[in-house]
């Protein structure tokens, strides 16, 4: 569970939407009884995004992997789908010691299944062998 997060916690925190381009300002305040509140929605999607901030923050996760005989010497990353954001450090950890070998196209699976969460890990860019780049 998120810091911050435990039923039964007062909470009062403001936080911009990012759902869509409107960006309203968002008060979620939580009550003693474990019930939120979100103020400042001018839609749905704000409300559900407040809620989903709060009890289960989840981040797409981006970054590099070595590439041995790349044209470049790292291969952009990302994941298929949110991780919970307390899994975030452990994942970076697993991927610091994953190695790919070129050629490498954009969609392919690096790692399937990070941490046991069904969301697999898969190549940004296309990456040529060192010797095909040119």
């Amino acid at each position: 569970m998120a810091i911050g997060t435990q039923v039964n916690q007062e909470l009062e925190r403001k936080m911009t939407c990012i759902t869509c381009p409107t960006g309203c300002q968002l008060e979620v305040t939580r009550n003693a009884d474990g019930e939120l509140s979100i103020t400042g929605a001018q839609c749905r999607r704000g409300e559900v995004y407040a809620r989903n901030e709060i009890l289960d923050p989840r981040r797409v996760l981006t970054t590099t992997v070595r590439i041995r005989n790349g044209s470049l010497p790292l291969l952009p990353v990302r994941t298929t789908e949110a991780v919970p954001k307390e899994l975030l450090a452990d994942a970076m950890r697993i991927l610091a010691k994953v190695e790919v070998t070129a050629p490498v196209r954009t969609g392919d699976v690096i790692l399937p299944n990070i941490l046991d969460t069904g969301i697999d890990v898969t190549a940004s860019r296309d990456m040529k062998r060192a010797e095909d780049a040119f």
